[in-house]
């Protein structure tokens, strides 16, 4: 009876989390849209440019295939001819599932790639992490410069903004701290830490010592100076694309007639919204929408109902295209590992 109650409370624990993560989607979604009537902001979603759309679509795409190839630089030491087919496959299951369930993504890609090219999940969970680090920094230079950009009164719209960026330094600068003597004094910094841990709680040691393996393992796969300078021009490239991205926002619902609407205003909105995406909530649910109507509507003038359709409409589309495309690549990944493993099967018995 013990054991039975010990294995529920993980799944008791999944459930309160995914229940955390739809009432803050819920909360944000009423933020966004509890001012404006609904039915306007869809006659104003249902007349987009199909033109525009498509475009906005492709945009997106083409940022997902770069972030693959990002990750392809960062796994070049552990395996040199990983396939960018399979490396963009596993990234856009692991979207499609953070569609549903907040950050088990990240999870899904990391297992997906490692059942895909036969390499270990630990290494991959690490590559994954170096990710989100670099992720991380990419964001607060982002909204670094956006501030720059907008500096005369993003700070007064978003008072809490300045004081986040405090905090996210240091919270950055402990991450990098930790990373950098795991990496350099490997089992001297983390066994320290680990005992010291355990004296606490030997479960919570034993999670901290998974934690620093992954971290070993996956900066340590980043190796070679060619590959850190294509991981930070890569990462360059993502960001570009995704303030390219936030612009052709605007032409999708002709924004631009009644505003001069520029790269910078795109840049911006993807910087503030981009921090929506840190909230656990399904596909940045809400948080986005939030973020990104506030954006337009006091940074930049636009009204209430526009601006709500603009967060309507660009978060639908990456929504439904990354669920789609996660499905197409499921189901046409596992088809082709399924026909291989077949083939060297036969191959073995005919030997």
């Amino acid at each position: 009876m013990i054991s039975d109650n010990v294995k529920k409370i993980p799944a008791l624990r999944g459930v309160i989390n995914f229940l955390i993560s739809v009432g803050l989607a819920v909360l944000f979604l009423y933020l966004a849209f509890s001012d404006v009537n609904f039915s306007e902001v869809m006659e104003l979603v249902s007349q987009a440019s199909i033109l525009w759309v498509i475009i906005f679509a492709a945009s997106i795409m083409l940022g997902h295939y770069v972030r693959a190839l990002r990750w392809k630089f960062i796994l070049h030491s552990v395996k040199p001819d990983v396939k960018m087919w399979n490396l963009f496959g596993a990234l856009m299951i692991g979207y499609g599932v953070n569609c549903v369930t907040p950050k088990l993504g990240e999870v899904t890609r990391a297992i997906m790639i490692g059942r895909y090219e036969n390499l270990s999940r630990s290494s991959m969970f690490g590559t994954v992490i170096v990710e989100r680090v670099i992720d991380i920094i990419s964001l607060g230079s982002a909204v670094l410069i956006s501030a720059f950009i907008w500096s005369a009164s993003l700070y007064e719209a978003f008072p809490w903004l300045e004081a986040a960026l405090y905090i996210s330094a240091i919270i950055l600068f402990v991450i990098l701290l930790i990373i950098y003597l795991s990496v350099k004094l490997k089992e001297k910094f983390y066994g320290y830490v680990i005992k010291l841990i355990g004296k606490i709680s030997s479960k919570l040691a034993e999670r901290l010592g998974y934690i620093f393996e992954m971290l070993i393992q996956g900066f340590t796969s980043l190796k070679g100076t060619k590959n850190f300078v294509l991981t930070f021009i890569t990462s360059i490239i993502i960001l570009f694309i995704y303030g390219l991205t936030s612009y052709l926002g605007f032409f999708m619902l002709d924004m631009q007639s009644g505003n001069n609407v520029t790269f910078a205003m795109g840049w911006i909105v993807m910087s503030i919204s981009a921090i929506g995406v840190v909230i656990p909530t399904p596909g940045a649910t809400g948080s986005y929408h939030a973020l990104a109507k506030s954006t337009l509507v006091l940074l930049f003038g636009f009204g209430e109902t526009i601006s709500a359709a603009y967060a309507f409409l660009t978060h639908i589309i990456s929504y439904f295209l990354f669920i789609l495309v996660a499905l197409i690549m499921y189901f046409v990944l596992n088809k082709q590992h399924t026909s291989l493993i077949n083939i060297f099967k036969s191959n073995s018995e005919e030997a």
